[in-house]
């Protein structure tokens, strides 16, 4: 029988990380979910990406994988007791199909371990990940975006006629919180604000400190916008430079919200200025007007996928380079470096009029 004439009762979706390649992943769970309405659909999500996805109306189960933790089991019999019990309750569940949107040996691993009768993944997955799978995604072109490429499973499935859609779920406690927070930072929740998230994985994806210091003066000359740095706990000192900078007044939330705080945050911003990181795309999904400063990676494989964000770029001939730090870079960071405030600006007025002139949703 073929795949898409195939009733599967339990289905695990594997796409651990990072926080973008999870939201990337999101149109499946949607497309899944439509086309299966009462399968027990589990998503194994590492622990640090969990909040993006817990208590989702969509989903029966999340499964958290804890890679620190498991990674140690070499030098840890505890941690490797863990991991093998982690294994043997993954088998346990007794899922029918199994689709890995990660592609690694790791994620090929459990899928395997899972013993699925059905086993997906991606034809050209790497470290030898393909060869737990029963059932091979076929590749797209190069620059295939990868909401693109993940969705390309829906024709294997039969929910190809499903519109593309990123389910989202934002907590009301969340947003609460969120209100109360910004209300502590001199920020009025319901009126205008605009997120800097200034952090990012790779030293070779921030767009130095300064410059974005000079655009959160010119959001709130310009715009009246309130203006609210946000970020992951390690990306402190990256926040607390940008607010330093700015001579306007800067709320730093920076390490002060969970990743499901932080997208009530985003979802209540008139505006997201972005490095290219998980922010960027949680602002997209959202639906939210992101604007994304990209350098070294490549915007049509993982730029923001929503018709609300804009990119700006340089364009130099050695972009895109992949190169994560700024040691390795030739051109002294041109990318980025040389990305001047008033070009990103000048893409947040088209962005923000555009807003401003669109039809207002009746309520």
């Amino acid at each position: 029988m073929e795949l898409d004439r195939q009733e599967f009762k339990r289905i695990l979706l594997i796409k651990p990380s990072s926080l973008g390649d999870v939201i990337h992943a999101l149109p499946v769970l949607h497309g899944l979910r439509r086309r299966y309405p009462r399968a027990h659909l589990a998503w194994l999500v590492s622990v640090t990406c969990r909040g993006l996805i817990d208590v989702h109306p969509e989903i029966d189960e999340i499964v958290p994988f804890d890679r620190r933790y498991y990674g140690r089991m070499l030098r840890s019999p505890a941690a490797a007791a863990a991991f093998f019990g982690f294994v043997r309750a993954l088998r346990a569940r007794r899922f029918d199909c199994v689709i890995d949107l990660q592609g690694l040996f790791r994620s090929g691993f459990l899928t395997r371990a899972t013993g699925a009768g059905v086993r997906i993944g991606f034809a050209n997955a790497r470290e030898g990940a393909s060869l737990a799978y029963t059932h091979r995604i076929p590749i797209g072109p190069p620059d295939e975006h990868a909401v693109d490429r993940n969705y390309r499973v829906a024709a294997m499935l039969g929910f190809a006629d499903v519109p593309i859609e990123f389910p989202l779920h934002v907590q009301p406690a969340a947003r609460k919180h969120v209100a109360s927070l910004l209300a502590a930072s001199d920020v009025n929740p319901a009126g205008p604000y605009a997120v800097l998230t200034p952090g990012a994985r790779w030293e070779t994806k921030l767009w130095p400190a300064a410059r974005m210091a000079a655009l959160a003066d010119g959001l709130y000359r310009q715009h009246g916008l309130q203006i609210v740095v946000a970020g992951a706990p390690d990306e402190m000192p990256t926040c607390a430079a940008v607010e330093r900078g700015a001579t306007r007044p800067v709320a730093n939330v920076c390490g002060k919200t969970s990743l499901a705080e932080l997208m009530a945050l985003i979802d209540g911003a008139a505006l997201l200025v972005s490095n290219d990181s998980g922010p960027m795309h949680i602002g997209a999904a959202l639906g939210r007007p992101v604007v994304g400063l990209f350098g070294p990676t490549n915007l049509n494989r993982t730029g923001p996928y929503s018709p609300t964000a804009r990119v700006v770029q340089r364009g130099l001939d050695c972009s895109p380079c992949y190169l994560k730090k700024l040691a390795q870079c030739p051109h002294d960071h041109a990318c980025l470096r040389g990305l001047e405030p008033e070009a990103v600006a000048q893409v947040v007025a088209s962005m923000l009029a555009r807003v401003e002139e669109a039809p207002q949703r009746c309520s």
